[in-house]
């Protein structure tokens, strides 16, 4: 059985992909930074659905605690898919009022956590390194093309980093097997925006939509799990907007 990590994976875009690839034959390594409880309610809707599934707790952020995820997913057979879609967004402000501090947490956690991730995965995947390949998504944001002005420049610019670590990696280890997509999301239905202190943002936002309508993170996980599946075997380097048209 093949085994995939989903980080982030205990509520959101990040739980929706773990059902769903559970669905689709992988054994799931729920990660998640501190909501213990709500990652093993994703591992028993999975088992209740008849799939494979564990909670991993790591603070990808920190890079010890990422080799230490990564050792505990060796013990579970070896990892063929990576799902790159932990990211933090702290309150709405102008650049006025951004500070060192909240840049570290956001760039740690959104960036480094990301490239860390991605580099345990490729050491373990690569055709060159004794692995079988696979497929990398990393869940990148509308933000990176609209900027988030007035809301949130620091957290575009992340997810800016994203679909340029997107191109580049997805280049270096093609010839070792291991495809490197990103989805870029537009406005979904999740707690984020209530988390980025606006609850009522999609509301607020709604019609700047062509479609009229938020996504929903089924949606986003249909798409991932897409670019992770045989349907997508010439597909490499490649950043999928699904974002109603915005």
């Amino acid at each position: 059985m093949s085994l995939i990590l989903v980080t982030g994976a205990s509520r959101g875009i990040g739980a929706a992909t773990a059902v769903a690839a559970a669905k689709q034959g992988f054994a799931v390594c729920v990660n998640y930074h501190s909501d213990g409880d709500a990652a093993n309610g994703v591992v028993r809707q999975i088992e209740k659905d008849g799939g494979v599934a564990f909670a991993g707790q790591a603070d990808i952020s920190r890079e010890s605690e990422v080799v230490r995820l990564f050792s505990i997913l060796d013990n579970h057979g070896p990892i063929t898919a990576l799902v790159n879609n932990a990211a933090i967004l702290e309150r709405q402000v102008r650049i006025g009022d951004i500070d060192e501090g909240r840049l570290q947490r956001l760039f740690a956690t959104n960036v480094f956590g990301t490239i860390l991730c991605s580099r345990e995965a490729v050491n373990r995947m690569a055709v060159s390194r004794g692995g079988t390949g696979g497929g990398i998504v990393n869940v990148s944001s509308a933000a990176s093309r609209i900027g988030s002005p007035g809301e949130y420049v620091d957290y575009a610019a992340t997810k800016g980093a994203i679909d340029t670590f997107t191109l580049g990696l997805a280049k270096e280890v093609a010839r070792d097997g291991i495809r490197v997509n990103a989805v870029r999301p537009g406005m979904i239905e999740t707690d984020i925006h209530a988390r980025g202190g606006d609850p009522t943002r999609i509301e607020r936002l709604q019609g700047t939509i062509p479609m009229n309508r938020p996504g929903t993170a089924d949606e986003i996980a249909a798409a991932i799990l897409w670019l992770l599946s045989d349907a997508a075997s010439y597909v490499t380097g490649s950043i999928l907007d699904v974002a109603g048209g915005r």
